[in-house]
């Protein structure tokens, strides 16, 4: 008797692999435009900001959690802080404030999304960096 070969399962598409940083994405890019208009009329430039900086954090997101797996965990907190520190004075900075409070409240932003990432991978990992088995 021949065993017989296993149909292939199909790969299901889940709303992690692309919807959540597809929706986050265009939160912001709908979020960026309205900050940068300032209660005028949409203008072309603004217009192109929202979706340069909706693709662009989308694109960021789905790397970091598709690839971040493989960083260690300390510079994949890093990166995370990168990220979100980045954006949130990004987009403080469209409000007209300046470089130095903008930057600082994205370093802030940073700390403490490197503080609370760090300790989540922490704890759902071993020493090896493999997850946890619970």
């Amino acid at each position: 008797m021949a065993a017989h070969a296993a149909v292939p399962a199909r790969r299901q598409l889940g709303t992690h692999g692309w919807g959540l940083p597809a929706t986050i994405g265009i939160a912001y890019g709908l979020y960026a435009p309205v900050i940068a208009r300032r209660g005028e009329a949409l203008s072309w430039g603004q217009f192109w900001l929202g979706v340069i900086s909706a693709v662009a954090l989308a694109v960021s997101i789905y790397a970091l959690r598709r690839y971040g797996r493989a960083l260690r965990r300390e510079v994949r907190a890093v990166a995370w802080a990168v990220l979100t520190g980045g954006a949130i004075g990004f987009l403080f900075s469209l409000s007209d404030h300046s470089v130095f409070s903008s930057s600082m409240l994205g370093l802030i932003i940073g700390a403490c999304t490197f503080v609370a990432a760090y300790y989540l991978f922490y704890t759902h990992e071993d020493a090896a960096g493999r997850p946890a088995p619970y």
